[in-house]
């Protein structure tokens, strides 16, 4: 198959809110929402929360503030309904233990009596023996009529799926083509625990048959129960869905999974893996989208700028790759870049504002445009924003006395290039490139500087840093009187300093 389908597809992305939302369910998700949108289908979100111990009502939250500030949302659940609710798992345990009576009066699960203390010494025996550690199929044996019994009286159980012990099973992945798992490698897992509630083996396939999932996008991690969740839904005698496991993601290293573990030294360096994160970093949501979607999925080998409208129209699931994907930041950083150019001045001021402000700033929106206009080709991230224009809110500089000493100069030679620069642009009705570029380049060639000497007293003396927009652009923003004020101030200071 070349393209992706001609049906309108149904998909979920169907988390565990157990933690903190990072990259690899974001690209979960935008796969899953892409190929919906592409097609005129639908996307669900529904909660995966039937462990209850983990559940965390802010991590879900957190999923959903995340996938809205990516930009992706839903046509059904928890938080805007739809036909098949409820979308938590949690509310639908009524369902789940249907399914799964269903499944015992067809032979292909039975109740386990078994307790924690029995099994734990059996998988000490087995581990003794280094033999594989598995469900040793003790209440396998018993009678339905005597299980039936044992459960009438109220005896402990949990429901586990009876799995075939002789033959194999053919599974079908769209990245990975047929793979062929025996079946007495395959535990007799539990699908249904003791206090009721449904694992995701059970769970998960009953919810996309009822609400008529067409494909599942899910993670690699899915692989190894994939020949479970087949046999389940086999055994129902239910069409299969579309598999597609997609890639790990490596270690920026590109040495070991990506892990939870990794995050606080990244966050160190100055990245994460957690979306919200990203966001407070400064990355745009269209950057992270784009650098995201291209770990695991490529559209030819040349285009790399993609829009969450371009990604709709151009995504093929038919070329996702399943090789593992080293996280690699500075392409993070490349697309983000690329994304702030293309911004309209207005939206990217109306971007870096709060980060300004977190800076502590005071900022006026006319001056924050015209600033904006300077600083946008040389921002990677919107928390630079501050670091590259914060001078121009500021009512005083104080540069470092060493950095105003021109390059192979004397305090006192620059000082005397500074004096005779004020002299110049106090004479200037304005301030700009225009008026101002030219009598500096001449000054520097009369006092016998390189141009870029004094240019550099100057750009130190006006914003207090050593790297800076371009000056005259620069110095028509912050005004005339202000900028003669701060090189007045940069004369005295040269003048007291010691040769």
């Amino acid at each position: 198959m070349n393209q992706n389908t001609n049906k309108p597809v149904r998909v979920r992305f169907a988390p565990s809110p157990t933690g903190r939302t990072h990259l690899g369910s974001g690209r979960t998700a935008l796969y899953n929402y892409l190929l919906a949108r592409q097609t005129g289908g639908q996307f669900i979100l529904r909660i995966e929360d039937t462990d209850r111990k983990r559940y965390n009502a802010e991590s879900e939250q957190e999923l959903i503030d995340s996938l809205h500030w990516l930009g992706i949302q839903w046509d059904e659940g928890p938080d805007v309904g739809g036909p098949h609710a409820p979308y938590h798992q949690s509310q639908r345990k009524d369902i789940y233990l249907q399914h799964a009576k269903q499944l015992v009066e067809m032979g292909h699960a039975y109740y386990c009596f078994c307790t924690p203390e029995r099994l734990a010494r059996v998988r000490q025996e087995q581990q003794k023996r280094k033999d594989p550690t598995h469900y040793d199929g003790t209440c396998r044996r018993l009678s339905p009529s005597e299980s039936a019994l044992r459960v009438d009286d109220g005896e402990s159980h949990v429901v586990r799926f009876k799995t075939p012990q002789d033959g194999s099973i053919t599974v079908n992945d769209r990245l990975r083509g047929e793979i062929t798992f025996e079946n007495h490698n395959i535990d007799d897992y539990i699908i249904v625990k003791s206090d009721g509630l449904a694992l995701y083996h059970l769970a998960a396939m009953v919810d996309d048959h009822l609400m008529g999932i067409t494909h599942v996008i899910r993670g690699s991690e899915w692989l190894p129960t994939f020949p479970l969740h087949a046999h389940i839904i086999r055994a129902f005698g239910w069409q299969e869905p579309d598999w597609i496991h997609l890639s790990l993601f490596l270690k920026p290293s590109g040495k070991g999974k990506m892990s939870k573990r990794d995050s606080a030294q990244l966050m160190k360096d100055g990245f994460s893996i957690y979306l919200t994160d990203l966001r407070s970093l400064g990355y745009l949501p269209e950057g992270v989208l784009n650098w995201t979607a291209l770990m695991g999925w490529s559209y030819d080998d040349h285009t790399e700028f993609f829009t969450l409208e371009d990604l709709v129209e151009k995504f093929n699931i038919d070329r996702l790759n399943p090789s593992p994907a080293a996280i690699n930041f500075s392409k993070l950083d490349h697309f983000n870049g690329l994304h702030i150019r293309s911004l309209p001045v207005s939206d990217l001021a109306d971007r870096i504002k709060p980060f300004f402000q977190g800076a502590g700033y005071d900022v006026e929106d006319d001056k924050l445009l015209m600033v904006t206009t300077l600083i946008q080709k040389r921002i990677v991230t919107l928390d630079d924003a501050p670091k590259m224009g914060g001078f121009f809110f500021e009512d005083e500089v104080h540069p470092k006395p060493e950095d105003l000493v021109g390059k192979k100069m004397t305090p006192a030679e620059s000082a005397t290039a500074a004096q005779r620069a004020y002299q110049i642009l106090e004479d200037l009705p304005v301030i700009n490139q225009e008026t101002a570029e030219e009598p500096m380049r001449s000054l520097a060639e009369e006092l016998g500087l390189k141009a870029g000497q004094l240019f550099g007293i100057l750009r130190v003396a006006v914003t207090g840093r050593t790297v800076s927009p371009p000056l005259f652009e620069t110095m028509a923003i912050i005004g005339k009187e202000t900028v003669l004020a701060r090189i007045h101030q940069a004369v005295e200071t040269l003048s007291t300093m010691e040769e």
